[in-house]
């Protein structure tokens, strides 16, 4: 009998002979049978033997490659990923080209001058940006090649990131000396000892440098999920970050650093988020929140300036999922200016504005970060109450 290759064997599902060229096996599974774990195991880029040449480029990029290299993305190219995203109900927002960074707003929160057209009455980010309108898109996307930014809050998105071990990145002493190199075999792990499945069946996306960003749905009833990173918090682990309400993913179809984002399989819809996983990431409750007593001025000042701070929380507890971040600014800037004017303290403000702020699922450091900016850009504005 000829001789075989016995993983690609293994991961095809057929005899593939030592006389052909080794094939690809990323994307393939080993069925359970055949691993030492007795649990299907999903081979990724970088246990693809076949997938060694493009791995040693990009580690050596003084090696010379004669490859056509593949070209620029067009405007139309992009735009057309950035409808076919929003199609799915998924919001989407301009990256810069080739890049991982949002292209718009080209400043932070606590830097804004209000002179971006959509930061007229108060700063708006990316999330606040993120739009499935295809008139919309199309406009964005006319001049300008963008790269495709999902904003997983707004598209009711969990995804979660396996990422590749970068080189020269320490590995915790849990992992020493294993051999792991990849999130994947980390939430492998996590699920086997949670006594769950891992959930290879739903959307996924290759990433440029040998990641796997697995997509599901977000539970309709609970607590909203926020981002995780690594172990922190109630994260799952080293090497898996989680993108939910505050956060984005690389759409497929974009590159980052020359590196294309691919899906995996297309024809797999997205997926729930297990139940257990959901349970695993749920926020941790918020403490009891204190009251928060402010002494105000007797009189018509001081009726006003109760009505004008129950205004103002009124309306950033009532602020609609995606719109809070943005509401909450705008509170601390008409805080901030009643602040400055001597009608109450920046701490009362700031106290006020956290309290409504997390009562409504804002994080607490997006909160701080926000109240901070909001008082500032208030105090350039100050707002006195006559007596």
């Amino acid at each position: 009998m000829t001789g075989h290759w016995i993983g690609a064997s293994k991961a095809h599902g057929r005899i593939v002979a030592t006389g052909e060229a080794y094939p690809h096996t990323c994307g393939r599974t080993v069925a359970a049978e055949d691993t030492v774990s007795g649990r299907p195991v999903r081979l990724e880029p970088r246990n693809c033997a076949a997938c060694a040449p493009e791995k040693h480029l990009r580690s050596h990029p003084s090696t010379p490659d004669i490859r056509r290299p593949e070209p620029m993305h067009s405007n139309e190219t992009m735009c057309e990923v950035a409808l076919a995203a929003a199609a799915r109900g998924w919001h989407v927002f301009p990256l810069r080209p080739d890049d991982k960074r949002p292209a718009f707003p080209n400043h932070p929160a606590d830097a804004c001058t209000q002179q971006d057209p959509r930061c007229r009455a108060g700063h708006v980010g990316w999330e606040d940006r993120a739009t499935t309108d295809a008139d919309r898109i199309r406009r964005g996307w006319a001049e300008t090649p963008y790269g495709v930014g999902i904003a997983c809050g707004p598209s009711g998105l969990l995804v979660i990131d396996l990422d590749a071990l970068k080189v020269g990145q320490d590995t915790p002493p849990a992992w020493a000396g294993k051999g792991v190199d990849h999130g994947g075999i980390v939430f492998d792990d996590l699920c086997r000892r949670a006594g769950q499945p891992f959930p290879f069946d739903t959307y996924a996306v290759m990433t440029g440098r040998g990641g796997t960003h697995l997509y599901f749905w977000q539970p309709s009833t609970g607590p909203a999920l926020r981002n995780t990173s690594g172990e922190r918090g109630n994260g799952l682990g080293w090497l898996i970050d989680t993108r939910a309400h505050g956060g984005y993913v690389v759409a497929a179809g974009c590159t980052v650093a020359g590196l294309p984002y691919t899906v995996d399989r297309e024809d797999t819809p997205v997926a729930d988020l297990p139940g257990w996983l959901a349970e695993r990431l749920a926020p941790a409750p918020l403490p009891e929140q204190r009251p928060v007593v402010v002494d105000l001025p007797g009189g018509r000042a001081g009726a006003y300036v109760d009505a004008a701070i129950t205004r103002q929380l009124a309306y950033l507890r009532q602020a609609a999922e995606g719109e809070r971040n943005h509401a909450l600014y705008v509170s601390a800037v008409a805080l901030g200016q009643l602040a400055a004017g001597g009608a109450l303290t920046a701490e009362q403000a700031a106290d006020l504005l956290e309290a409504a702020a997390l009562s409504i699922g804002l994080t607490r450091f997006e909160t701080l970060r926000t109240i901070r900016s909001g008082l500032a850009a208030g105090a350039r504005r100050p707002r006195t109450v006559a007596a």
